[in-house]
């Protein structure tokens, strides 16, 4: 059974702020680009962003870009790129501006400039005790404004948008490049080929691999399970940030904004902690560092509540004109999900998984690269991607709060332009497809379709995302990552043996939601074998049995192979572009 075939000049995979930002550079180059999105585009999880844009804008205090890099290079606990960190750093003010030229509506200051507030590890100086006003804020709603601004941009310029497709597999020719993509459309069931010139990954983050997180249900690592059965590597997988404040019971944000407008957390003596952890930035130091601080508090017994398992934020003393004004969502959320309106009482508050800092290995123009023939950084023809599922290396093992929304917008804007370059540069005539294109699709949706009886999803993938809370959480033990890896292995094996009851072909979530099991497995695996593997503690990643970072031996990137299940690692570059390097040092706040 043939697959149709659909050709367009790109494709990106994903709507979110970095596919729509690379969407909108190669729609107005007079390029056919199809962007393919689970979800209609304004419902990506790039809404739920919060607190701001970091972008050294100097509004409402001294900034620069240095300032800027050196506090990205330090919070990634000296496992980011530098040359890539440098990239982002110089390019944030560029796309801010161009954002707002848009028409974003961000806040305003009296003179009219754009409102910034201060962010957990943002210095000013080269990390002094005074803190940077750098994040670019809509109220606490920036992610919200900036998707609707980008999504009415590609509106304007014509992107032909696939809504409620779900891409299954990337296609690769004898030669390794990449021609596209297979997808699922959901409202009929039927499968497609996509041709192209070049292909996007922009599918955001997979932090539905664990039971307690503040990700979307969308978010099951799609990019990375087709980049995995690609043959491609994952890189740094370990490292997911637990954001210090999900609401307790619900997992839902609370923005680092509101520490940042000078909220702060106590435990149940009515102590504000943070003061004994990081006393120069207290509350606003960087989110592993609050969140292994508020864990700690929880284990030795001055956690709140009758379980003694969550601490509190108070934010009632901002009065109720500045919750009002800068914090209207968080408010919102807090009476809905925690019963707790924070003009009179603080929010309970516990560290919740919310961003992946590891993903498809990229450089700063978007491309993916892999080793081959004795080159760490091959650039696979044909592929790029951006934003959550990439890794660039800007986060290194630890993301700073507002550097997601930058790396968006500048690694959306780079790939764009880089796949314009690259497009124009080649043949008229697209690349033959390989005469198995779609099969490997194919074989999956039979397999599905034919399964009589076997493992049911909702099982499986509760499992899968209970045995990854409990091995691989904030603190991680030796024992139970070992332990984790031979529980991923049997998962993994459960996997294969899923059967679905629905075999309709109309809107089918069942289906989907089978499809994204395999996805959920791969990241899952990947960030198992890899964190069991690095012993050392370093940014996100915070060993009982090797309590301190390892230079010596673990300032490498790792690489995750489907493959065998096998790992591989390669250099940090801790050479930037035009400046001096930072060199490692300890990270204290």
């Amino acid at each position: 059974m043939s697959l149709p075939v659909r050709t367009f000049d790109a494709i990106v995979v994903g709507a979110g702020g970095s596919g729509l930002r690379a969407a909108l550079e190669l729609s107005r180059a007079g390029l056919r680009v199809a962007v393919l999105t689970k979800v209609f585009p304004t419902r990506s999880h790039t809404v739920a962003a919060q607190g701001g844009v970091a972008a050294p804008l100097a509004n409402s205090g001294e900034d620069n870009w240095h300032w800027h890099m050196y506090d990205t290079v330090k919070g990634s606990d000296y496992l980011g790129d530098q040359d890539a960190i440098e990239y982002m750093c110089r390019r944030a003010v560029e796309v801010v501006i161009e954002l707002e030229h848009m028409g974003m509506p961000f806040d305003r200051l009296e003179n009219g400039k754009i409102y910034q507030r201060p962010f957990g590890g943002h210095t000013q100086d080269y990390g002094s005790a005074k803190m940077a006003m750098r994040a670019c804020a809509a109220a606490d709603r920036t992610g919200h404004a900036m998707l609707h601004t980008l999504y009415q941009q590609n509106v304007h310029a014509n992107t032909q948008f696939f809504v409620e497709w779900m891409a299954l597999d990337l296609v690769r020719d004898a030669e390794g490049d990449v021609l596209g993509v297979t997808a699922l459309e959901m409202e009929t069931g039927e499968a497609s080929l996509f041709h192209a010139k070049a292909t996007l990954l922009a599918t955001g983050g997979a932090g539905r691999i664990f039971a307690a997180s503040t990700n979307a249900f969308i978010n099951t690592g799609d990019g990375l399970g087709m980049a995995a059965r690609a043959g491609l590597p994952l890189q740094d997988m370990e490292f997911y940030q637990f954001h210090p404040t999900g609401v307790y019971g619900a997992g839902v944000l609370i923005t680092e904004g509101v520490r940042g407008e000078g909220g702060y957390l106590l435990n149940k003596n009515g102590e504000r902690f943070m003061e004994r952890y990081a006393p120069n930035a207290k509350d606003l130091a960087s989110r592993d560092v609050v969140s292994r601080a508020m864990t700690t508090e929880i284990k030795e017994g001055r956690g709140c509540g009758p379980d003694a398992d969550h601490v509190m934020l108070k934010l009632d003393h901002l009065g109720a004109d500045v919750i009002n004004q800068r914090l209207p969502g968080i408010r919102e959320i807090a009476i809905k999900f925690a019963n707790a309106d924070p003009i009179r009482e603080p929010i309970p508050v516990v560290p919740t998984v919310h961003y992946q800092m590891g993903g498809i290995p990229a450089n700063y123009l978007g491309e993916v690269v892999v080793p081959a023939g004795g080159n760490d950084e091959a650039v696979v023809r044909g592929l790029y991607a951006a934003g959550e599922c990439s890794c660039v290396s800007v986060h290194g093992a630890n993301r700073l709060g507002t550097n997601s929304l930058l790396d968006l917008l500048v690694f959306g804007k780079s790939s764009g332009e880089q796949m314009v370059k690259s497009i124009r540069a080649m043949p008229e005539a697209h690349k033959p497809l390989p005469k198995d294109a779609g099969e490997r699709s194919q074989a999956r949706l039979v397999r599905l379709d034919s399964a009589r009886s076997g493992e049911r999803v909702a099982e499986v993938s509760n499992e899968l995302r209970r045995t990854m809370q409990a091995h691989c959480g904030v603190f991680r033990f030796p024992e139970l990552l070992i332990e984790g890896v031979e529980k991923m292995k049997a998962i993994a094996a459960r996997a294969e043996r899923i059967a679905i009851e629905d075999k309709s072909k109309v809107f089918n979530t069942a289906r989907i939601e089978a499809l994204e099991l395999d996805n959920l497995v791969e990241t899952a695996m990947a960030t198992v074998v890899s964190a069991e593997a690095r012993k050392e503690s370093r940014g996100a990643q915070a060993r009982s049995d090797h309590p301190d970072r390892d230079d010596a031996n673990w300032l490498k990137h790792t690489l995750w192979y489907k493959d065998g299940n096998r790992l591989a690692y390669k250099p940090v570059h801790l050479k930037p572009l035009s400046v001096d390097s930072f060199e490692p040092k300890v990270r204290t706040y």
